[in-house]
């Protein structure tokens, strides 16, 4: 089988090509290389995306039986992709994401079928509206699309709730006994996914004739607590976490941009139903508990210093939500 994947070297992604290249594929990565990381076994291609003259003319006469856009944020995105892939491809997989459900959520186990629509999130409303637009394309031109929704999926990242995932600074700040925040109480349940996990089931869409028109939701089955999320997280670096617990209205009103990923996200239980994905894909389980999962996550960002960026921007904005909490 013959793929392409427009970005393949990122925290979800790279586990996918990874496992492509395992199961035998001929798998092509379209990137500009900037990250400077390289799967072994696939075959890179130079270009930007965002220049789609520039792509058409380096894709020459290759064809696909699969095209997968990891970086398609926006509607433009969707028609650019269209134009350059339309007869090109047997199928072509967008990567959506679980934040476009209804907010706030009205049913407790969100399934495909749960409305889309977010108005927190501009990030979540664009990632509607690329939907929206393959459907159209699908309806009218048989656009060959599949839709991917996985939710919060980690392998180099470290998901955290507040100010987390890139880099090192909230746990630098564990480790120094500062206060971390939690939105609410932490009892809310959340559900996150190791990125070997996703990639069991998404490699089971590729060139799957099923799938096509298809929307299907990826994640992991374990639901937990962000105190247990944070208790995991701390206990990955022997650690206690020094925990201070604010409402998610009162973090958004001193740090406005955190409103889409709390209030159109975090803030909300999100708990999955993956029979759709299992039913096609038999051999997807998520077999990665989250408390053995970090602990890779964290041997990985120790193995290079250069990972462990502290940013001091984002202590700052940390301190001053606690002092005005505080106060």
């Amino acid at each position: 089988m013959k793929v392409l994947f427009i970005g393949g070297t990122g925290n979800i992604s790279s586990s996918v090509s990874r496992l492509c290249v395992e199961k035998g594929f001929e798998l092509y990565l379209l990137n500009r290389g900037i990250s400077g990381d390289e799967i072994p076994g696939t075959t890179r291609i130079a270009g930007d995306i965002n220049n789609p003259l520039s792509v058409n003319s380096i894709l020459g006469d290759h064809l696909w039986d699969v095209v997968v856009n990891w970086i398609a944020f926006t509607e433009a995105d969707i028609i650019r992709d269209f134009n350059l892939f339309k007869d090109r491809t047997k199928q072509y997989i967008f990567i959506s994401s679980a934040s476009a459900y209804q907010k706030p959520i009205q049913t407790h186990i969100i399934t495909e079928s749960t409305p889309l629509e977010n108005p927190y999130w501009e990030y979540s409303r664009n990632k509607i509206a690329c939907e929206q637009k393959l459907n159209e394309l699908y309806n009218r031109y048989e656009f060959p699309i599949t839709i991917v929704r996985p939710s919060h999926t980690y392998d180099t990242i470290i998901p955290f709730s507040i100010a987390g995932s890139n880099g090192y600074t909230i746990i630098d700040r564990i480790e120094k006994g500062k206060k971390v925040i939690i939105h609410g109480d932490g009892t809310s349940l959340w559900t996150i996914t190791h990125s070997k996990d996703f990639a069991t089931g998404f490699a089971g869409l590729l060139g799957n004739s099923k799938a096509i028109g298809e929307a299907y939701n990826i994640t992991s089955d374990e639901v937990l607590t962000w105190n247990q999320i944070y208790t995991y997280i701390a206990n990955a670096v022997n650690a206690e976490a020094n925990i201070i617990h604010i409402a998610s209205d009162f973090i958004c009103s001193i740090e406005k941009s955190f409103t889409g990923s709390l209030l159109g996200d975090k803030s909300e239980s999100a708990i999955f139903d993956n029979s759709k994905i299992k039913s096609l894909v038999p051999e997807f389980r998520t077999s990665i508990p989250f408390r053995e999962g970090i602990k890779n996550t964290i041997n990985w960002f120790e193995a290079d210093p250069k990972r462990k960026i502290i940013n001091p921007e984002t202590n700052d904005m940390i301190e001053r939500i606690i002092s005005a909490y505080l106060r």
